[in-house]
């Protein structure tokens, strides 16, 4: 049983270039995988490994300078949910292009996940879900607005297109474990929104922690592992990845004409070239050839 640790933490580092070597070296030698991004506002990222190896590298990212109040969610899988380790270095731990925004400043109001209902159910309360398009298309809480972003840095261009229909109303957000929101709360807050909510640990916490009879949420959640999506109580949901677009698939999609593994599916076929598909064929005879002999390619996982 694999341990996975999802975390973040904004936190002014003086220089982050400097903590990539070691962060990298500990979690390879502690057998972690995954990948960590630093940045000079923080780290985030999701990593897996044995228990006692997350536990000793979360004491470790916690010793890094002002992260001592570092936050993580932890889940379970039962197979390898990355196939390495990768400390990245970034100019954003989370990317919003919008450089006056600063977590470390002020956010919006935090709100646990047991309040969450009333929320949602607040005639007074616009409920805005900040995560990309396919995120949103496998699963959202009842009644939120969709901004279909394709990227996280169009949520800004986003608000200021629709802004005035949420005037006089109070904005509560949420994302999948609350780092997106941390920063598009403090961007509300200076685009002069006074009350201004988000969902304390996003929904994963929401849904480790809110009993399914008494859950507003519906469908599944996207995560960034092999996983793919999770649902109550963070059992693994059904959904694969389509390894030409990196979209979520459910069982039955893959049955489609469109779906070419590793190559193509419903969601893609239409926007890559033959070219493109050439090369992810190509891909896949790799894998294969590499998988016959023992080896991990470096494409890593390709859901065979």
């Amino acid at each position: 049983m694999f341990t996975i640790a999802a975390l973040y933490h904004f936190t002014r580092f003086e220089n982050h270039l400097e903590l990539q070597k070691p962060l990298q070296k500990q979690c390879e030698y502690l057998g972690i995988s995954g990948s960590l991004l630093l940045a000079a506002e923080g780290i985030n990222g999701t990593i897996a490994g044995t228990k006692e190896g997350i536990k000793e590298i979360l004491v470790y990212i916690k010793k890094m300078p002002g992260c001592a109040d570092l936050e993580y969610k932890t889940s379970f899988s039962k197979l390898p949910p990355f196939p390495r380790m990768k400390v990245k270095l970034k100019k954003e731990i989370v990317t919003m292009g919008q450089p006056d925004v600063d977590p470390k400043a002020r956010t919006g109001h935090y709100v646990c996940p047991s309040d969450w209902n009333k929320m949602l159910q607040d005639p007074d309360v616009v409920v805005i879900d900040t995560r990309n398009n396919y995120e949103v298309d496998i699963g959202t809480f009842k009644g939120a607005i969709n901004p279909n972003t394709e990227a996280f840095r169009e949520f800004p261009t986003w608000w200021e297109k629709n802004k005035d229909q949420f005037q006089n109303k109070s904005v509560a957000m949420f994302c999948t474990g609350g780092i997106r929101c941390e920063k598009s709360t403090n961007y509300l807050i200076g685009q002069g929104v006074e009350n201004v909510f988000h969902l304390k640990g996003g929904i994963l916490k929401y849904l480790e922690e809110i009993p399914e009879e008494q859950s507003e949420w519906v469908g599944d959640c996207f995560v960034f592992d092999a996983r793919v999506s999770v649902g109550h109580q963070l059992k693994e949901g059904p959904h694969e990845l389509c390894y030409a677009c990196r979209q979520p698939l459910l069982p039955k999609e893959k049955e489609r004409s469109e779906y070419e593994h590793g190559v193509s599916c419903h969601k893609c076929k239409d926007k890559t070239t033959e070219s493109d598909k050439g090369r992810f064929r190509e891909r896949q005879k790799q894998i294969q050839l590499s998988r016959k002999r023992g080896q991990k390619h470096m494409a890593g996982f390709d859901g065979s």
